[in-house]
């Protein structure tokens, strides 16, 4: 009866722990992550990373929730114009990695001010690279629909989708960048709320200008575009308010708001390893749309329905992957490289646990999540091809859960240049080629495509597990 007593208090003070824990995650917590018990650093900086990732991700399935109400052709030119957009993803996501890798090291090494300088360069960075694709949006709009095979008939009633979002493509830019300054120097919370108050906006204006609910202009697809934009835009400024007026542990002063180019040239060196990471791999995502694209609209929109599906549960694990990242990055900077080590394999592994979980589901139960899109009657291939891409994509889910994690916390070190041949195998030498074989020459047709990425995805995980255990990571100065 004592042993059974002991259980229970040792529970019950367990879970008192976790949700004090909890709370403290979502408010904000001023401590040192380099010094606090190991297994509440990971609770206090996963769990706001983990709802700032979710709350991204409700971006995309807000905004083909309400497209999909106007028919296959809208949620085809949704999903050309994301395979876009991850090139300006892949860039922005580059540079916060860089960012990172940064600000996480001068956090640990106690040097706030050199992270506030180095978020400057950061942003003043994005907004010159950001400039460049508004002038590709503004002036090839249609032409970079053609070019990924839409036709005729959905360059002309769609076009002005990718136009807006290419135009506005700075907020992306500097949402991932600040929040990377945030989150890296461990205010975490922050992140999360500025994605918090974006989603809002875009939840609200989402239906009334795509179907100009009452005073509101009837935009169509555009629409869509106009209130993402929006929402993103004002988090911005939110973001930019907290940075100088704040009291968290980088701020912006006056002194700092300068352009330092031996700074932006570290920086750059940074991101560049992992912008190029990241555009091997969301190059191979627009080629592969590309190759689902030839197989006809409506598996392109059951393809694209699918996928949204799967990175709304994979941007979760981006945020306990970008935890690993930045307690790597600061415990490198105390000189504690064992518990570095620790964190990602401890994360990595939670990671496959949550991934493995969700797998199950949707390998068993696909429908339910598909036809919340769409309709069965009215859509049954669109239907029939969104069960299939998320039912076989899924088998992949615990191997992602741990590659990704691998990837980051290599990133996190400083180390962004192995990550780009770990992807160059894994995705242009495997991937690209066996969807072309498996669609082109086997004729497998959608099923091709999800094999593929089953396959590329895995072999990530293998190579990068082997690189992380070699360790040189460690050795790797920032």
């Amino acid at each position: 009866m004592s042993h059974i007593k002991f259980r229970s208090r040792f529970s019950n003070s367990s879970i008192r722990e976790f949700l004090k824990d909890l709370r403290e995650a979502v408010a904000g917590s001023e401590q040192d992550f380099t010094q606090i018990p190991f297994s509440k650093a990971i609770v206090l900086l996963s769990i706001p990373m983990v709802l700032e990732m979710i709350m991204e991700s409700v971006f995309a399935l807000v905004d083909i929730f309400f497209v999909s109400r106007l028919g296959a052709e809208a949620v085809a030119i949704v999903g050309i114009t994301e395979s876009l957009m991850t090139i300006i993803y892949a860039i922005g996501i580059g540079l916060s990695v860089g960012t990172t890798a940064l600000v996480s090291r001068r956090i640990g090494e106690k040097k706030p001010e050199e992270a506030a300088v180095s978020a400057v360069q950061a942003i003043f960075t994005g907004i010159v690279v950001s400039m460049l694709f508004s002038a590709l949006g503004i002036l090839f709009a249609k032409d970079l629909l053609r070019l990924m095979g839409a036709s005729p008939e959905t360059v002309e009633t769609g076009y002005m989708y990718p136009a807006i979002m290419l135009t506005g493509n700075g907020v992306i830019m500097l949402i991932f960048i600040i929040n990377a300054v945030f989150r890296s120097s461990g205010d975490a919370a922050i992140s999360m709320r500025v994605l918090w108050f974006a989603n809002i906006l875009n939840i609200i204006l989402d239906p009334l200008l795509i179907f100009g609910i009452g005073p509101f202009p009837e935009l169509g697809v555009k629409g869509a575009a106009v209130a993402t934009n929006i929402g993103r835009g004002v988090a911005v400024l939110y973001q930019l308010y907290l940075l100088g007026k704040g009291s968290y542990r980088v701020r912006v002063r006056a002194r700092q708001i300068v352009i330092r180019f031996s700074e932006v040239a570290k920086l750059v060196k940074l991101s560049v390893g992992a912008i190029g990471q990241y555009l091997i791999a969301t190059s191979s995502w627009i080629i592969l749309v590309w190759v689902v694209t030839s197989l006809g609209e409506e598996v392109v929109a059951g393809y694209t329905i699918a996928m949204r599906i799967v990175m709304f549960f994979l941007l979760p694990s981006w945020g306990l992957a970008n935890a690993a990242a930045t307690l790597v990055g600061q415990n490198l900077g105390a000189n504690q490289p064992d518990r570095a080590e620790k964190s990602a394999w401890t994360v990595g592994i939670g990671n496959m646990v949550f991934l493995g979980l969700l797998s199950i589901i949707f390998i068993a139960i696909p429908e339910p999540f598909i036809g919340v899109f769409i309709n069965r009657v009215n859509e049954p291939i669109v239907m029939q091809n969104g069960i299939t891409c998320l039912r076989i994509v899924s088998f992949g889910f615990l191997v992602y859960g741990m590659g990704m994690v691998m990837i980051n916390s290599i990133n996190g070190a400083g180390d962004t240049a192995t990550p780009v041949w770990i992807n160059f195998i894994a995705f242009w030498l495997l991937e690209i080629p066996v969807a072309f074989f498996f669609t082109r020459v086997l004729d497998l047709h959608i099923n091709g495509v999800c094999y593929a990425i089953l396959i590329g995805e895995a072999s990530l995980t293998f190579i990068a597990i082997a690189i992380f255990r070699r360790g040189r990571w460690k050795l790797k100065k920032v």
